[in-house]
């Protein structure tokens, strides 16, 4: 079993949180937009979490911090995560990951074990080809992608 915040076999990840969150820190000044100190907790707490975290999770993290922690608040954070590839969606489950390598475009599935509630992120370069090479075949832009995987993982099947 890995440590908190350790990787699982296979699973892809570029630097541990701390290093994640330097480089979104040099991303934010580079493209001149401000990573507030909010912004920066609701990163901190998806990229340092060992599993997706839903918005009102985060929420109750923040309301044990901050006086004054709402809904908005949050989710202005994570329209503002979101909109600069700082974090991924997980659709089916309605929660957040942290992108652990944000200043690459990438195409990333995701293995979501429905017993631990694990979401680890692979990168995989020939399922970006093959969607990007079907969708250009079909004359089709892609504005996102989310390619989610529902299962149990090694782990848990073991357990």
């Amino acid at each position: 079993m890995p440590k908190f915040g350790e990787p699982r076999l296979g699973e892809h990840r570029h630097g541990t949180p701390a290093q994640v969150i330097a480089e979104i820190e040099r991303a934010c000044v580079d493209l001149g937009i401000r990573f507030t100190d909010l912004r920066r907790r609701v990163f901190e707490l998806i990229v340092w979490a060992d599993r997706p975290m839903k918005a009102y999770e985060l929420l109750d993290l923040l309301k044990s911090e901050r006086e004054g922690a709402a809904p908005p608040t949050v989710y202005r954070a994570l329209d503002f995560l979101l909109e600069n590839h700082f974090i991924h969606k997980l659709e089916s489950i309605n929660a957040f990951v942290g992108c652990h390598h944000p200043v690459e475009a990438h195409t990333v599935p995701f293995f979501i074990c429905d017993t631990c509630g694990r979401a680890p992120e692979f990168c995989d370069s020939a399922v970006a080809r093959y969607l990007n090479d079907h969708a250009e075949q079909l004359g089709f832009t892609p504005h996102a992608q989310s390619l989610e995987v529902h299962g149990v993982c090694k782990a848990c099947r073991d357990a």
